[in-house]
């Protein structure tokens, strides 16, 4: 039985090298407001802004710019859509068991 619910992107997780830059351009030239900030605002390690770009600072990332990190999937009920994408064949992560890395490797956060 599949799972009846909807579900849709909450955010997209993207690794950047000059996070104040990022931060920057979503709101000054997108008019994307700061919604929340992990660590502080002078330093931040990630901040999310209104529109659903999370911005992951990584200073030494070596892969390019904006590297996708995770999708977050916002879901009606977190249990029935955990029980459906495990028998889809994912593998649980270590951030918690609603995270999920998909048989290519794309990580999901599937969140309530």
């Amino acid at each position: 039985m599949s799972y009846g619910k909807r579900s849709y992107v909450e955010h997209v997780a993207v690794h950047v090298r000059d996070i104040d830059w990022h931060v920057r351009f979503f709101r000054d030239a997108l008019g994307m407001d700061v919604r929340a900030v992990d660590g502080t605002v002078e330093a931040p390690k990630q901040v999310w802004t209104v529109g659903g770009v999370q911005l992951i600072a990584d200073p030494a990332f070596a892969g390019p710019e904006g590297r996708l990190a995770h999708l977050g999937v916002m879901t009606d009920d977190l249990e029935a859509a955990l029980t459906e994408v495990h028998r889809w064949g994912v593998t649980t992560l270590p951030q918690g068991r609603n995270w999920v890395a998909l048989p290519e490797g794309l990580c999901v956060e599937i969140i309530q």
